[in-house]
């Protein structure tokens, strides 16, 4: 009955994996479009929480606000100054300097990377895990090489994607250890995120004048309702049922569903070289999986003998 549970389990992160990658990819391309034209970084950050605090106010307000007390100000805080306002504020920052191929490539790689890290601190990191790690990095890498000019607001963009990737894996590690359930870890973020958006709107520069109503409300659904509470509940709850090591495999996902959906809504066509780099990045992506399963199945052996 537990590895049915088990299995039952790991199928519903997988998939909740998918719709993720498809989230992010979306996200993206939506939000090179609107930098582009008229919305400032702060109004897509602005926008992205305007939406997801819609969607977690009744859900907040239906629950009650134990579970939140329950997290703690201090705890409620600090995640949300790791995936709240300030993340996605640098990474539309970024995205001002750099193209989004490079934010779909290095977002992922770094909280890839930087997850792995995190995670030799708990536990020793397989060799196979290893090498797929590596190969997801050397993979990425190679996707934004053709891409690169080398002027330094181009690489001061990729630096904030970096940075950002540091921010999002370490949120990931401390729900993982205080045990806070995927709800209330996004609902909290999300609602003390909402609270700073009024001073934003009096302060920061904005282009909301200028952009059409359909614009405006397009951006609150992909940024605010998938990627600011769906894509962010999704990546919480695999972290819950995997563990952040594993959930980080699935954003290698995101460039490669970038490039798919820069190719028809942006006309974008990869280069023969990035094709290239898909490919590493899937094999890294499926060497790691398969080690995580051996390992899982030497456990499963292990106990059953023990017993």
């Amino acid at each position: 009955m537990a590895d049915g549970r088990d299995t039952g389990d790991t199928r519903l992160a997988v998939i909740a994996g998918l719709v993720m990658i498809a989230i992010y990819a979306a996200q993206f391309v939506a939000a090179r479009f609107s930098l582009r034209e008229h919305l400032t970084a702060t109004d897509m950050a602005s926008l992205r929480f305007a939406g997801a605090g819609a969607v977690f106010l009744p859900i907040v307000w239906r629950r009650g606000l134990a579970t939140m007390k329950a997290l703690g100000w201090r705890r409620g805080l600090t995640l949300a100054a790791l995936a709240g306002l300030p993340y996605p504020l640098i990474i539309n920052w970024g995205l001002t300097h750099a193209p989004a191929a490079h934010a779909a490539a290095l977002c992922p790689a770094s909280i890839v990377f930087f997850s792995f890290l995190l995670s030799l601190f708990r536990e020793s990191a397989s060799r196979r895990r290893i090498i797929g790690v590596v190969t997801i990095i050397a993979g990425l890498l190679l996707f934004i090489a053709p891409a690169r000019t080398g002027a330094s607001d181009v690489l001061f963009g990729d630096l904030l994607f970096i940075g950002s990737g540091a921010m999002f894996s370490t949120y990931a590690v401390l729900v993982q250890r205080w045990r806070v359930d995927p709800v209330t870890a996004t609902a909290s973020v999300v609602l003390l995120s909402c609270l700073p958006l009024p001073l934003l709107y009096v302060f920061a520069p904005s282009g909301l004048h200028a952009a059409a109503g359909a614009e405006i409300a397009s951006q609150i659904v992909i940024q605010g309702l998938l990627a600011g509470a769906a894509a962010m509940f999704l990546y919480t709850y695999i972290v819950d049922r995997l563990g952040s090591q594993a959930a980080s495999l699935f954003l290698p996902g995101v460039p490669v569903a970038t490039v798919m959906v820069g190719m028809v809504v942006l006309g974008e066509t990869p280069l023969a070289i990035q094709c290239v780099a898909i490919a590493i990045m899937a094999a890294g992506m499926g060497y790691s999986a398969m080690g995580r399963r051996s390992t899982r199945e030497s456990l499963a052996v292990s106990t059953s003998a023990g017993s």
